[in-house]
């Protein structure tokens, strides 16, 4: 992975119930490496319009290959009611990976649910997917890249689990989510597909011929969230009032100039230091879902 531009996935959040037992999943069956471990600071949280979830238990990994993308950890009870891929916000996040074929023995007996196993498929032969819950319901594509598509480029992995490349939105408006990610952060609108979605049909009891729109937004060849449009029977994401969602909690995504974005965040933009960070400015948004999108200025 090269040095981030607009639009790169520097970071995705997910909530956790036990934390060590979740760092042994992602370090020891995964292979990131801990980079960062202590308490969410409430500053921090507060910026994200979290404040309740203040003093947790954090942890943050990145892929051995270096690539400037973190996964952060926080302890966290899921709450009643919530299922994955069942929720509007964050449904899934994208992991590029070297041997997918692998990965069921060396997540057997781990906190990874296997539920969609790898399978080459004769009409994307771009990449080779597999699908798992974690502990925290939730969700990662774990993708074994063969070649880029005909209008992104898909990275290949340089560690055995490297860096998050495509966030998955689940919206109750499609296009009125794509619009904003395209006007608000300065992205572009390239692929719109009308397919049968298997993670989506599973998760809902659906036909496995049921269609499912997604659009894929970009900034230049650089794909960066896929915007889903969810069925009727989706809800509200179940959260602890003024704390992080459940699963796949928040995004983080570079941005050349805050300025220039002209954007009202939830608290005004700080400089914040570690690993994700690195001493460059950063405030959230909530996107037209509710979803936490966390902008790191990149200069």
């Amino acid at each position: 992975m090269n040095a981030p531009t607009h639009g790169t996935i520097l970071g995705g959040l997910v909530t956790v119930p036990d934390l060590d037992a979740a760092l042994a999943d992602y370090q020891g069956r995964l292979g990131l490496m801990l980079v960062e471990q202590g308490v969410l600071a409430g500053d921090l949280a507060g910026s994200w319009g979290c404040p309740a979830s203040a003093g947790a238990r954090m942890a943050t990994l990145q892929p051995a290959s270096g690539a400037p993308c973190c996964i952060r950890l926080v302890e966290a009870p899921v709450p009643d009611g919530y299922l994955p891929m069942r929720s509007y916000g964050w449904a899934a996040y994208e992991l590029t990976v070297q041997d997918v074929f692998s990965l069921p023995d060396r997540l057997a007996g781990s906190g990874f649910e296997v539920i969609g196993p790898p399978k080459s498929i004769a009409s994307m032969p771009f990449f080779v997917p597999m699908q798992v819950f974690g502990s925290g319901g939730e969700m990662l594509y774990l993708n074994e890249v063969a070649a880029d598509m005909p209008n992104c480029d898909l990275p290949k992995a340089k560690s055995p689990t490297d860096h998050i490349f495509v966030a998955v939105l689940a919206a109750p408006d499609r296009l009125a989510s794509v619009r904003w990610y395209a006007e608000t952060l300065d992205l572009d609108i390239v692929d719109t597909h009308v397919l049968p979605y298997t993670m989506i049909n599973k998760a809902f009891g659906l036909p496995a011929d049921h269609m499912t729109t997604i659009t894929v937004v970009q900034k230049g060849r650089l794909p960066i969230v896929e915007i889903d449009g969810f069925p009727a029977e989706t809800v509200a994401r179940p959260c602890r009032p003024g704390a992080l969602p459940p699963g796949n909690a928040l995004v983080t995504l570079a941005v050349r100039d805050l300025a220039a974005l002209d954007l009202a965040g939830i608290a005004a933009p700080v400089v914040r230091e570690g690993p994700l960070y690195a001493g460059r400015r950063a405030m959230t948004l909530r996107g037209p879902t509710g979803e936490l999108v966390e902008l790191v200025e990149i200069g």
